[in-house]
């Protein structure tokens, strides 16, 4: 078994919570790092193993135009600030995984600093993408490159170029020697290229056992990147999706479905590859604001923690945190916040209790990290499942519907028994099959007897009651405060969802035009990837939802590359 495989992530952006300046003036460094060193105890108290954290690295603004791949942001602190930060992890047991930017660099990075003086002359013109001496841009260059996502603040590095290549490798082999850090999340990775990342997994296995390699990818048949050859793991935005859209719509067959499409990718199976799932993160809404009822936090964490998959909680969405893109910017996204303010929360917050709980229950459970997964029963307002290894089993419970919900399921042990770990419970299967009642917005995580790794009895979670009675008086103290302001009248409320999930939206038809494929729109590479895929066999609405969801054009322009 490796490390990450029974993982519990905590993800820091630490730029964010240490409140660093949004401008960085290469001064003196601030040790803002230090302030992170009680974040570990917490981190360990949620039961978590493993944290993400970055960007770290210099850089200009939000961290990831790095400008030195050497040295730790002075906003942040010194190269001696991380070491000690890391070995503190390490002391509680709790990898350590940093971001690996290397898709893009700021403009102040060194190689194109001497691009930008020495033109055509430049040793390191062949580090950049596409210079074109021929062109400008906004800054006034006299040339133009290629960036990521239209940004011209991004500059993309040629991946291909050996001295790259051996440049990063070389960043990488000082953070593992200087830092011993534990693996990397590699931004961008829909838009590296796969040679580079063949490369990165090759380093990988000589750097350190275990060292482990997961890729931010969006969208698309996310076994391209997860293989022997390439990365562990990539971020499963399928799911995070599926989790709160699941419960928003009412509509539980949306998360089911995609738990068996990525299953078919031969994902998530015992004793395979695991993908990186998560709630929210700090490029996305926190997920406390994108559920239209808060108290269905409860069962989206069950199945955040239950499911296949290696878990991850962002910053201060434990303590139920709220907080949306605001016209472009991302900094609600990843506020500063003083751990003190939280103090004990467990004891007080209901949400985080419930991860804390959560947390301990998945690490003492065998079947929740590797344990085959059975769907048991199926409804648009209920879902349960089992996760089952070496005979014990774990069968998982919830509910998005405003009333409790009475369910059966068969197919089990006479006379087995379970306990709830939300509810205190216990139940026993009679006849084949097993009832029990499921709260409203709830959910429960009934443990058979001796499925327990060392442990006498289930971590307890706050009682579900107590959670809704939170939830009910947080609601009432909005609602009073919005009547005072101006009062509105309730939404009409919307139709039942289909089984199937919503109908795809799919792009308009256009013409596929005879150019490159980077010079192409989003909607004519939408349509290119769409032609290719009706070469490999039938085109499912899955896929047509697939494609309509990716808007970015730099992983489209690497999705349609990557047919053969």
């Amino acid at each position: 078994m490796h490390w990450y495989d029974n993982a519990v992530f905590y993800h820091i952006y630490p730029l964010g919570l240490t409140g660093a300046p949004k401008r960085n003036d290469y001064g003196e460094a601030a040790h803002r790092l230090d302030a992170l060193l009680p974040w570990v105890n917490h981190m360990a108290a949620l039961g978590c193993s493993a944290l993400y954290i970055g960007p770290l690295f210099q850089s200009g603004s939000h961290g990831y135009d790095t400008t030195d791949y050497r040295t730790v942001d002075s906003r942040l602190g010194t190269n001696d600030d991380l070491r000690h930060f890391v070995a503190a992890c390490h002391g509680r047991g709790i990898r350590v995984i940093l971001d690996g930017v290397f898709n893009h660099v700021g403009r102040d990075f060194f190689a194109f600093r001497d691009l930008r003086e020495r033109r055509e002359q430049s040793p390191y013109r062949d580090w950049f993408c596409n210079v074109n001496f021929y062109g400008n841009n906004e800054y006034g260059d006299g040339f133009s490159y290629d960036n990521w996502g239209g940004y011209n603040l991004l500059v993309k590095l040629n991946q291909r170029n050996g001295q790259v290549q051996q440049y990063l490798c070389d960043a990488i082999r000082g953070w593992v020697a200087e830092f011993d850090i534990d693996g990397l999340r590699l931004d961008a990775a829909d838009v590296l290229d796969f040679g580079f990342m063949q490369v990165l997994r090759r380093l990988a296995e000589e750097v350190k056992p275990d060292f482990w390699l997961m890729g931010e990818v969006i969208h698309g048949d996310y076994s391209r990147w997860v293989n022997g050859g390439m990365l562990h793991s990539v971020t499963d935005y399928a799911l995070h999706k599926a989790l709160y859209s699941g419960h928003n719509d009412h509509n539980y067959f949306e998360i089911a479905h995609t738990v068996k499409r990525l299953r078919d990718m031969g994902l998530n199976r015992p004793g395979g590859a695991k993908l990186y799932s998560f709630a929210d993160n700090h490029d996305v809404d926190r997920i406390a604001s994108k559920l239209q009822n808060r108290a269905d936090l409860l069962p989206v964490y069950v199945l955040l923690y239950t499911l296949p998959g290696i878990p991850s909680v962002y910053y201060g969405s434990e303590f139920g945190l709220e907080g949306r893109k605001q016209r472009g910017s991302d900094d609600e996204l990843r506020p500063a916040i003083d751990l003190n303010d939280y103090a004990d929360a467990a004891l007080w917050n209901p949400w985080t209790g419930l991860i804390a709980a959560l947390g301990r229950l998945r690490r003492s459970l065998p079947p929740l990290w590797d344990g085959d997964y059975r769907e048991l029963h199926l409804t648009t307002g209920q879902f349960v499942f089992a996760r089952e290894k070496d005979g014990q089993r774990v069968i998982v419970a919830v509910n998005n519907a405003d009333a409790e919900a009475t369910v059966s399921v068969g197919g089990l042990a006479e006379g087995e028994r379970y306990f709830g770990a939300l509810s205190g419970q216990e139940i026993a299967a009679a006849e084949g099959g097993v009832t029990f009642t499921i709260p409203g917005h709830g959910g429960e995580i009934w443990v058979s007897e001796g499925a327990l790794d060392g442990e006498t009895e289930a971590p307890r979670v706050m009682p579900v009651e107590a959670v809704k009675a939170a939830v009910a008086e947080k609601a009432a103290e909005k609602e009073s405060v919005a009547q005072a302001v101006s009062p509105v009248p309730s939404p009409a409320p919307s139709p039942a969802p289909s089984p199937a999930g919503p109908a795809p939206v799919i792009p308009a038809p256009v013409a596929v035009p005879d150019k490159p494929y980077e010079a192409m729109t989003v909607e004519e590479l939408q349509n290119a990837i769409l032609e290719k895929l009706a070469k490999n066999g039938p085109v499912t609405d899955q896929m047509r939802r697939d494609v309509a969801d990716n808007v970015w054009h730099d992983s489209l322009v690497n999705w349609v590359r990557s047919f053969r």
